[in-house]
């Protein structure tokens, strides 16, 4: 190997990510090396349990359990603990100390990335999370460089694996809910404590960093409007599939421009997070198992899509090295880091200034002058009707058996719909309102 100059790399946490970074830096060194035009030396890495179980074989005097003391020279830390606290901390001990940041942490960026990046602005340093949105897809350089002098209108991502295998798997099979996510949990694709996926928080906080880049514009995560999966059940998945849509938990990012943002300062974005009906035949549709994918709509570009594993150990270590040697890329030509472009500042708007269509779906008494009823609801709430199907589910002798419609909308305000389902809800026809999804990608 050429007599390179030599890199100290500190790595906090030794999971399943960790580890595997970790394995390929010492197996692959010299190649690493080759390409970063720098040796990646590993000086140290922290864990909270010296003599827990790892992924991968690793020399013991490697580990240590003083996370600070390892930081300090270190030229490179690379981040794979997880959650806020102390990764927080270490993190802007780093950059404070001038070295670079990788992280996979989207938990962090999404709550604290503002904070995070404004420190590394002050040092001249620069933090590396092509990670922390999509797993090994590399969809952070794209929006942040290939697209910057493009004008983004649009994101719909796939960015949970776990979500996406259980609807996957309930589309294709007619599986239940129950019985899928149980079958996930076995094969590792969800936590014992599914919520942060199936409720949307972990898509949540990845579209909050993918609106923050593709808009210019600090997100923060309780702007993001969040919805789960939960109530996806059987009969909803029959009905996506009749109508001719796939049922897919998205992240959407979408640019609102002029007077359809309502906003005297003109355009606005929209960040948001639900199961949403796409068409068939739209490239999201065929996203399946626990893949990820992210589908971008720019001014000039147009359509672009980025596909690929979005979990994993060895899949996320990929990008984790791909931001390993673009930092030490950075130190070997020296000069201060490039900062995050967030100057737009453009409003995010509630959900409910937001324009879709909607497939509503309702159990109804099976009997006459209810559709005119519902109708007449609609149209009071300036809600516009499209299609329009019923099935009578239950009959009974003499008495109104029970009819399940499913309609489909023209182009609603999210406010409108939602103060017309409630009426729909209170009107004495309507039985039980089953399901209300957004239909996106159309």
């Amino acid at each position: 190997m050429t007599d390179y100059r030599r890199l100290r790399v500190a790595l906090l946490g030794a999971g399943a990510v960790g580890s595997q970074v970790a394995d390929l830096l010492r197996k692959h060194g010299d190649e690493l090396a080759d390409r970063a035009g720098a040796a990646l030396d590993i000086v140290g890495i922290a864990v909270r349990d010296l003599d827990a179980p790892r992924e991968t074989d690793l020399p013991r005097e490697l580990f240590t359990t003083d996370a600070a003391e390892l930081i300090l020279g270190a030229d490179i830390v690379i981040e794979l603990m997880g959650g806020i606290e102390p990764a927080r901390e270490y993190i802007l001990q780093a950059l404070n100390s001038g070295a670079d940041v990788v992280t996979a942490n989207k938990a962090l960026l999404a709550t604290h990335g503002p904070e995070i990046f404004d420190a590394a602005d002050q040092v001249g340093a620069s933090v590396y999370y092509e990670a922390a949105a999509a797993g090994a897809i590399p969809i952070i350089r794209p929006l942040r460089d290939s697209l910057a002098g493009d004008r983004v209108q649009r994101i719909m991502g796939i960015v949970n694996g776990t979500t996406n295998y259980i609807l996957d798997r309930m589309d294709r099979e007619g599986s239940d809910f129950a019985d899928v996510l149980a079958d996930a949990q076995a094969l590792g694709y969800a936590e014992s404590d599914p919520t942060a996926d199936i409720e949307g928080y972990d898509a949540a906080q990845k579209a909050a960093i993918l609106a923050s880049l593709a808009f210019h514009t600090a997100v923060p995560l309780e702007a993001v409007h969040r919805e789960g999966i939960t109530q996806i059940d059987k009969n909803v998945m029959d009905a996506a599939r009749h109508a001719g849509f796939v049922i897919k938990l998205l992240a959407v990012c979408e640019r609102i421009v002029g007077d359809d943002a309502a906003e005297p300062t003109g355009d606005a974005i929209s960040v948001r997070v639900y199961p949403a009906l796409v068409p068939r035949e739209h490239p999201l549709a065929s996203v399946h198992g626990a893949n990820n994918a992210v589908f971008v709509q720019a001014e000039a570009a147009g359509n672009l899509m980025f596909y690929g594993a979005g979990a994993g150990g060895v899949q996320t270590a990929s990008a984790v090295l791909g931001d390993v040697v673009s930092a030490a890329r950075r130190h070997i030509a020296g000069g201060v880091g490039v900062g995050e472009s967030t100057r737009a500042n453009l409003p995010v708007l509630p959900i409910g200034r937001v324009t879709t269509r909607y497939q509503i779906t309702l159990e109804v008494s099976d009997e006459q002058g209810v559709l005119a009823t519902v109708a007449g609801i609609l149209s009071e709430g300036r809600v516009s009707i499209a299609t329009v199907e019923q099935t009578v589910l239950t009959e009974k002798n003499g008495d109104p058996g029970v009819a399940r419609i499913v309609i489909g909308t023209h182009r609603a305000l999210e406010q409108d719909l939602s103060e017309t389902v409630d009426h729909l809800a209170a009107s004495g026809v309507v039985e039980r309102v089953v399901s209300v999804l957004r239909v996106e990608g159309d």
